[in-house]
């Protein structure tokens, strides 16, 4: 059995290792296309927060502001080949920026207002001044993928010059999304052409880290942190959490009732090899007695002794009576209910009774036991005979074996209404509290009998079924150490 609850316990302890481990693939791939998603969403949040800046910009070169700086950056794409072994190619673009302002072209002091035809000049003007640029910044733009990335990139310059990023503005876009993140803005010497995703932290503790240029030829970068809360996952995965707890929960409990089943089964063995044991020590006596009394029968010498003849037949009625009341005790436990019992109701004396059960009574070697009968002699209880004597015979019997040297035994009985109260007090060693709710039980034997007294455990199980089957109602009172009092309430 301790081998079988080892295994048990293994195989659930695995079982719930390997669910776990599975549940945890689960999860990391369910945190996985969370991730993704979430950094899905801080890309559309840039992309929009620079639509944004985009729009703001009146730069046009076709339309002359009438005060302050006006300045143009225009590119120019080259593609050079260098032939070889391999034949390398090498794109570079050209940023040109033109500043001016429309009273400087006009010849106009600053302070003088522009009329239609001054600010007409000032355009055409302009169109000639482009020819000559303020500076030019060149570009190693061969990494980039084709023309239109180096096209979005040198637009990107000028919406940086018109509207620098920031932070803050991009974090009010992705507040409204419900991204709650950090941003950073870094530079670096490089060209960053495409956004990066790095995905930090442990599976219970996971943060997202997404790095998007937005001026990608002067190498600046956002930089966005969030934490995700591993509760904003688990409702991804709601459904595989219902079935593995449905079947874990089945599989396990499958598993115990299986161990349950396995050791009432060894329990049930168990009990039927100390039934049959205790059932032959049992017959063992009466029919040991009989042997005895046949073998004095067979001598006739013996038998012209009239005493000793008597002697002999006495002892076989007796044993012949024990067997007969042992087997009417094995017939009546297997009884489903008490109204099976058959019942030979009679007045009964009970003094008398009670007297004949102490004469019966066999007196281990080293103990001493005295019994009061301490029942009026004119006590009349309508039961059946027998079987009012086997459980009068069954307390006394317990209250001898379970005891110390010196035994005292008191039986009392009082005479209410409609019943007859019948107690039986002793010495004996007593009945631990934890014992005291299973002794009716069929085959328990609590702790202070489990020992090296025989018995089946039927004892107190079979008085109580013959009391119930009269109506009655047995009770028991103990000390463990200080005695045992049973009380038998029969109705009359």
């Amino acid at each position: 059995m301790k081998t079988l609850y080892s295994i048990t316990i293994i195989a659930i302890l695995s079982f719930l290792g390997m669910q776990g481990y599975w549940l945890y693939g689960q999860y990391s791939y369910s945190l996985i296309d969370y991730e993704h998603n979430l950094a899905e969403q801080i890309v559309k949040s840039v992309d929009s927060y620079n639509e944004i800046r985009k729009s703001k910009n009146e730069n046009d070169i076709d339309y002359i502001p009438l005060t302050g700086e006006y300045e143009i950056d225009l590119p120019t794409f080259s593609l050079s080949l260098q032939y070889g072994d391999p034949t390398k190619i090498t794109r570079t673009t050209t940023i040109r920026t033109y500043r001016f302002t429309s009273h400087e072209l006009s010849v106009v002091d600053s302070g003088i207002p522009l009329t239609r035809e001054l600010i007409d000049k000032a355009t055409e003007l302009a169109q000639l001044k482009l020819k000559v640029p303020t500076d030019s910044v060149i570009y190693d733009v061969t990494g980039a993928k084709n023309e239109n990335d180096v096209w979005i990139a040198t637009n990107n310059i000028q919406t940086e010059r018109q509207n620098p990023f920031d932070a803050a503005g991009l974090d009010s876009i992705l507040n409204k999304t419900g991204i709650s993140a950090h941003i950073s803005l870094a530079k670096t010497d490089s060209i960053i052409w495409e956004s990066k995703i790095d995905y930090c932290g442990s599976a219970f503790n996971p943060r997202l880290s997404v790095s998007i240029p937005y001026s990608q030829l002067e190498g600046k970068t956002a930089v966005i942190e969030c934490k995700v809360n591993p509760f904003d996952v688990l409702p991804r995965m709601w459904l595989t959490l219902i079935i593995s707890v449905i079947i874990s929960t089945f599989l396990i409990v499958c598993l115990v009732l299986q161990f349950s089943t396995v050791l009432k089964l060894s329990r049930l063995d168990e009990m039927r090899n100390r039934f049959i044991t205790t059932m032959i020590h049992e017959l063992k006596r009466p029919i040991s007695t009989l042997k005895m009394c046949v073998s004095g029968l067979d001598n006739e010498r013996m038998l012209e002794d009239r005493s000793v003849r008597k002697e002999l037949l006495t002892e076989s009625r007796k044993a012949l009576d024990n067997l007969s009341a042992y087997f009417s005790k094995l017939r009546d436990i297997t009884f489903n209910n008490v109204e099976q019992i058959p019942l030979n109701v009679q007045n009964v004396n009970l003094h008398d009774l009670f007297d004949t059960v102490v004469q019966a009574t066999v007196q281990p070697s080293g103990k001493n036991v005295i019994i009061h009968n301490d029942i009026a002699s004119d006590t009349i209880v309508s039961a059946d005979r027998a079987h009012l004597y086997n459980i009068l015979n069954n307390l006394v019997e317990n209250a001898v074996k379970y005891s110390g040297p010196e035994v005292k035994i008191n039986a009392m009985a009082s005479v209410k209404e409609d019943f007859i109260e019948f107690m039986l007090a002793d010495n004996g060693n007593g009945i631990p509290a934890s014992d005291l709710k299973h002794i009716f039980k069929r085959f328990y034997r609590g702790k202070a009998s489990s020992g090296e007294l025989p018995g089946m455990g039927l004892g107190l199980s079979y008085v109580k079924l013959l009391v119930e089957a009269h109506g009655g109602d047995i009770s028991v009172y103990s000390f463990e150490g200080r005695g045992t009092c049973f009380t038998i309430k029969l109705p009359q």
